[in-house]
């Protein structure tokens, strides 16, 4: 038996090809692709050259997010708590709770998930 065709309410892609997105670069050292997304959730790959990141502790008024580390090192504050987390370790960043992450190897990458969608990553 076939699942039901559900008509999509977002034009995003559902399948994401690597090679048909080019990195875009966001700031000095930092580039991402965004890897897919519904309006209530956003995953994105972002490269990070040695000592890039995101060092100024911040955080989302709208926005949870869960990053995962997927190369290399980063050296990460989240509320009062840092620490270095390497490929494999992952870190949880509620609305509202102030976190930062610098990476400590060449091309560190991170995986970063938003819920809901950041519609600020596509302006």
């Amino acid at each position: 038996m076939n699942p039901p065709v559900t008509p999509s309410i977002d034009p995003a892609p559902v399948f994401f090809l690597d090679g048909d997105h080019p990195w875009e670069q966001v700031a000095p050292g930092i580039e991402r692709k965004i890897l897919g997304h519904t309006p209530e959730l956003l995953g994105a790959v972002v490269r990070f050259e040695q000592g890039a990141g995101v060092g100024t502790a911040h955080a989302h008024e709208l926005h949870d997010q869960v990053v995962y580390v997927l190369t290399g090192s980063f050296d990460v504050l989240v509320g009062q708590t840092r620490r270095v987390l390497r490929a494999g370790d992952a870190f949880v960043a509620p609305k509202t709770v102030w976190h930062e992450a610098i990476a400590l190897e060449p091309a560190s990458q991170l995986i970063d998930m938003f819920s809901p969608r950041r519609d600020d990553f596509f302006a």
